[in-house]
């Protein structure tokens, strides 16, 4: 077994891909010195997706000024590619380490991510890649809407601010004069529809900071808002997959954008070619953060894995921790989960020894993985299908 293909996702707050496909590949090859390894550094439309793009096709960062997650003013950068077209990803505006822990799912706004899209328009895009993952806010789209020149209103006819805890009252929309002219695509890392008990705040609002009433009010809000959208708008988001990411911005930019969601993970798979590339190796090494019940819906790793299961190639993840459900990623096509933080740790703790973890797990996977492979009564790779 010399052949490797690493495919990882970033470890969100501590390592982006690129340091975990180094950390892997020099435990491979401290084992296996004439091992072949390609890479290639994931993201499913959260962290390090605009990066992922960039290595890929080459560009250049351009920066522009918008609100943070708090109205803050900041300055952050979106990918301009070859072929014009421009890729981004909301975190880097609305993300939850943007938040540092000031959690506020209530008040925080996706106003930065109109704030950059009219940026991107000013500079002649006319077509955007959006990543929906990391986000900390569920807000529906709305501060994105009015920073686009939508307007909103209550029953009475009085304005409202479109923050998260306002949708409740939201009772008509009022479409801006000009919109900008401009094709986008968002890129989804799960597959939550917008409401219920999937839906984008009962999944995903308690790690935002959300308490059980403010999971219930904002559910309530959000299906408010579909019910409005749906009537002043044309378009019914509700159940669509995909609609719930990024605490609703999915369905967001379908409703106030026209635009497409789609599985960030399978485009930045078909802008590498993986499908070619994992058919010439022997092992695929994947991994997460944390891998869970959440992870077969759009992860990266389930991703790798059913497509290294098509070409009859063995796949392993390495993560940092396994959570509830991580079982349920054995049927996609994932050989063996692995975790690399030891016992019980508190996140500053992780941040500061996550390297030194990913590296001992490494190396520990690569020694079994050989142990096998050089056994007498194995043929080197069948131990692992």
């Amino acid at each position: 077994m010399k052949r490797f293909l690493l495919a990882p996702d970033s470890f969100k707050g501590t390592m982006n891909s690129e340091e975990v496909c180094r950390i892997v590949a020099d435990a491979i090859l401290n084992h296996i010195p004439d091992a072949e390894i390609q890479t290639i550094p994931m993201a499913d439309g959260g962290e390090g997706m605009t990066e992922a793009y960039l290595r890929l096709f080459g560009g250049e960062r351009e920066r522009c000024r918008v609100s943070g997650p708090l109205g803050e003013e900041m300055d952050v950068y979106y990918g301009l590619l070859p072929d014009g077209s421009a890729v981004a990803e909301m975190a880097i505006c609305a993300g939850l380490p943007l938040m540092e822990g000031k959690l506020d799912p209530m008040h925080a706004t996706t106003k930065g991510v109109g704030d950059l899209i009219l940026c991107a328009q000013r500079r002649g895009i006319r077509r955007l890649l959006l990543g929906l993952g990391g986000s900390a806010t569920n807000d529906g789209g709305i501060g994105m809407a009015g920073a686009l020149g939508y307007r909103f209103f209550d029953a009475e006819g009085v304005t409202v601010e479109p923050v998260a805890c306002n949708m409740g009252k939201i009772a008509r929309i009022v479409p801006p004069e000009c919109m900008p002219e401009m094709e986008v695509r968002a890129a989804c890392d799960v597959d939550n529809p917008l409401c219920g008990e999937n839906g984008a705040s009962s999944v995903f609002g308690p790690q935002k900071g959300a308490s059980g009433e403010d999971v219930a009010a904002l559910d309530a809000g959000l299906k408010n808002l579909a019910a409005v959208i749906r009537r002043d708008l044309g378009v019914d988001v509700e159940t669509v997959p995909g609609a719930g990411a990024a605490g609703g911005l999915g369905a967001g930019i379908m409703a106030f954008l026209r635009g497409k969601l789609m599985p960030g993970v399978e485009l930045l798979l078909d802008a590498a070619e993986f499908d070619e590339k994992v058919a010439q190796c022997d092992l695929v090494i994947t991994g997460e953060g944390r891998m869970d019940g959440q992870s077969v819906r759009g992860k990266v790793p389930v991703g790798v894995a059913r497509r290294a299961r098509a070409a009859g190639v063995p796949c392993v993840a390495l993560c940092g921790s396994l959570g509830d459900g991580a079982e349920a990623v054995y049927p996609e096509g994932i050989t063996a989960a692995f975790a690399a933080v030891r016992g019980c740790q508190d996140f500053e703790t992780v941040k500061h020894t996550c390297r030194e973890d990913m590296r001992v797990l490494a190396d520990s996977v690569i020694r079994l993985i050989l142990a096998f492979a050089n056994a007498p009564d194995t043929d080197g790779v069948d131990w692992l299908v």
